[in-house]
């Protein structure tokens, strides 16, 4: 999958909950195969620093033989040294009666510093995944900084919503998961995502066929995919890392698998299915050599697709409006 002997891999936020469940998976190969040995640059805030030391000596007892390093730091240029892959994990969450505008300004002081500290130090064949919400304006943030790396070595995850929308599709239907093909996230990662199930199929049909019932499709299908994740908060108490941390592994996973397989993530508009120039905004693409991706243009969408294509749209337009002094 990978042919590099050993990949060195940055992780922002790993003493978080989807860092706890993200780095023995890692470590365990399962990322870039059993053939990839991996040296982990974990990266926290100075208080966390001692939490990240105790998962790293975690990692140290399970003895993973691909595990080269652990590299645990408060320091980004240290943390992205040389880096083959940055996750960007980490992120300043929404504290209580914190407006959304604020939260994206705070997160923009982060990850204009990060941005900056991967342009200077990180390897040449370097790509970076962000993950820390709202992701696709951070990483808008991020690649911005770059003069160093153009905006295809930046993409933000949206495969945990590809999945969440997945899975919901085949149980409705009575199949197993692989029978779901083709389904794209279009948008941001937020409540107004849409859940292209109007291109999806199942079975081999298409899935509106397949299901019957266009009304819970449209009522209670994609509300209940861009809700999910509150409703887990709700559930458990806590946010979903485990399912996150899966997600960021399938994201890896694809994007440096060579497939005619397609699969969802934010990227850079073009102008493709009437988003802003600029914006970043998750479309279906496929992998076509290891780490680079084409956007997969002809998906056909009626008007009501189209209304929350400018829904989603409208709302990414306004997340980088009000980042603009970091752009």
């Amino acid at each position: 999958m990978y042919t590099m002997n050993t990949i060195r891999i940055a992780v922002t936020g790993a003493a978080g909950q989807i860092g706890y469940s993200l780095l023995p998976r890692i470590a365990a190969g399962e990322m870039f195969g059993s053939d990839a040995k991996v040296t982990l640059q974990l990266l926290e805030i100075p208080p966390a620093l001692e939490a990240l030391r105790g998962v790293a000596m975690e990692l140290d007892d399970c003895a993973f033989p691909l595990l080269e390093d652990i590299i645990v730091t408060s320091n980004p240029e240290e943390a992205f040294k040389d880096a083959n892959l940055c996750l960007l994990v980490g992120s300043k969450p929404r504290g209580p009666g914190m407006e959304r505008s604020d939260l994206l300004k705070d997160n923009g002081k982060i990850f204009v510093g990060q941005g900056k500290a991967i342009a200077e130090n990180a390897a040449d064949d370097c790509r970076v995944v962000v993950v820390g919400n709202p992701c696709n304006t951070n990483c808008m943030i991020a690649a911005s900084q770059s003069d160093r790396f153009d905006n295809s070595r930046f993409t933000a995850m949206t495969r945990l919503d590809q999945n969440r929308a997945v899975s919901m599709l085949a149980k409705k239907a009575g199949v197993v998961i692989e029978k779901v093909r083709g389904l794209a996230i279009f948008g941001n990662h937020s409540p107004t995502m849409f859940p292209d199930y109007s291109n999806t199929l199942i079975s081999g049909e298409s899935a509106v066929n397949s299901i019957g019932d266009e009304n819970w499709l449209k009522s209670e299908y994609i509300p209940a995919v861009g809700k999910r994740g509150a409703a887990i908060i709700k559930a458990r108490g806590l946010s979903s890392a485990a399912s996150a941390a899966n997600a960021l592994i399938n994201h890896v996973q694809s994007l440096y698998t060579v497939s005619d397989e397609i699969h969802s993530i934010v990227v850079c508009s073009e102008g493709q299915y009437g988003f802003a120039k600029g914006v970043w905004a998750g479309m279906p693409v496929r992998t076509v050599s290891p780490g680079k991706y084409e956007v997969i243009d002809n998906y056909q969408h009626d008007d009501f697709a189209k209304k929350a294509l400018s829904i989603t749209n409208d709302e990414l337009v306004s997340e980088r409006d009000l980042v603009s002094e970091y752009l």
